[in-house]
């Protein structure tokens, strides 16, 4: 559990881009109601090597409004949703050894998936869960 925080936690920019130490899950509970400052964001585009439209498109939000929120914070629901590309993102890292592999798998059209990229599947929960579920078939060595 606690290497999974701080995979998450290392995709959103560590503590320099949250702005506090993230110790356990609460820290991290607490940091999404609060809404994750701007930096977050920039530093999660960079990390899944994706814009800001391939950013919101992902995430089912509007690429607009996470521009306008640069000297504030991002509200709750899009900081929920940055968590969990994060989440994911580091899932995908560890299951397929490096972030320029993982960015380019949730980018690739998966068969498993009904012929759509991991990354355009994590728009709604359920679509996050499939997703993970196929890291999942990947790390122990099923087809996905």
């Amino acid at each position: 559990m606690a290497n999974e925080l701080r995979s998450v936690v290392r995709e959103l920019g560590g503590e320099r881009a949250l702005g506090r130490a993230m110790m356990n899950d609460r820290d991290l509970r607490e940091a999404i109601r609060e809404g994750f400052p701007h930096a977050v964001l920039e530093e999660l585009m960079q990390a899944a090597g994706l814009t800001l439209k391939e950013l919101a498109d992902a995430l089912d939000l509007s690429s607009r409004s996470l521009q306008r929120r640069r000297h504030g914070r991002l509200a709750r629901f899009e900081s929920d949703r940055l968590y969990r590309l994060a989440r994911l993102l580091a899932l995908a890292r560890e299951s397929l050894g490096d972030a320029a592999r993982a960015s380019r798998w949730l980018k690739r059209t998966n068969r498993a998936l009904g012929g759509i990229a991991p990354i355009a599947a994590i728009d709604t929960e359920l679509g996050a869960r499939q997703v993970e579920h196929l890291l999942g078939r990947i790390a122990y060595g099923g087809i996905s």
